[in-house]
């Protein structure tokens, strides 16, 4: 972990009554096309599950954030690409990932839908996927719904990874006698 995403990880710790705006915050951005890929919210988000495991902070201020900031940043990415629709393509820094574009239109030809849901999990996906819904002119009702379930299950999950992770940690270290 860096130094940057320890100290985001340390301020959430502290101001523990700002978690949820913070993950909301991390989340927007993690599925924010284009901020998506300057901003380490996934490693943030897993690292503050580990704190969750330690009793520091509660996991459900978090679990609420993440998942109301990844419907926010996902929907933004849909929009963006329903008014832009292939030109966002040639800006910057798409433009210089025609690999990471080439592989989200085919998981989008290929599963519809289902890669909203999965563009959630699948973080090279991440930055594009939502971008292509829109592109390709995915109805809004039937994108909400599928974003909707991604974007609770991820937020659920992701820090729900560092939480597990922090109480093996944890248990292991005990096993230890440190």
């Amino acid at each position: 972990m860096d130094s940057w995403t320890q100290a985001a990880i340390a301020f959430i710790e502290r101001n523990q009554e700002w978690s949820f705006w913070l993950a909301l915050v991390f989340a927007t951005a993690e599925t924010t096309a284009f901020l998506s890929l300057a901003v380490p919210s996934t490693a943030i988000l897993v690292g503050v599950g580990a704190t969750v495991a330690t009793g520091a902070i509660a996991f459900f201020p978090i679990w609420a954030g993440a998942a109301l900031g990844a419907m926010i940043g996902s929907t933004f990415s849909y929009w963006l690409g329903l008014r832009f629709g292939g030109r966002i393509l040639q800006m910057w820094p798409l433009k210089d990932q025609p690999e990471l574009v080439e592989k989200a239109g085919e998981a989008f030809r290929k599963w519809g839908a289902g890669a909203v849901f999965l563009g959630h999990f699948i973080g090279p996906l991440r930055p594009v996927i939502f971008l292509f819904a829109g592109m390709m002119r995915m109805g809004f009702p039937i994108f909400l719904a599928v974003n909707v379930l991604g974007a609770l299950a991820w937020a659920y999950v992701i820090p729900k990874f560092g939480e597990i992770g922090g109480i093996i940690f944890g248990w292991i270290w005990n096993l230890l006698g440190f």
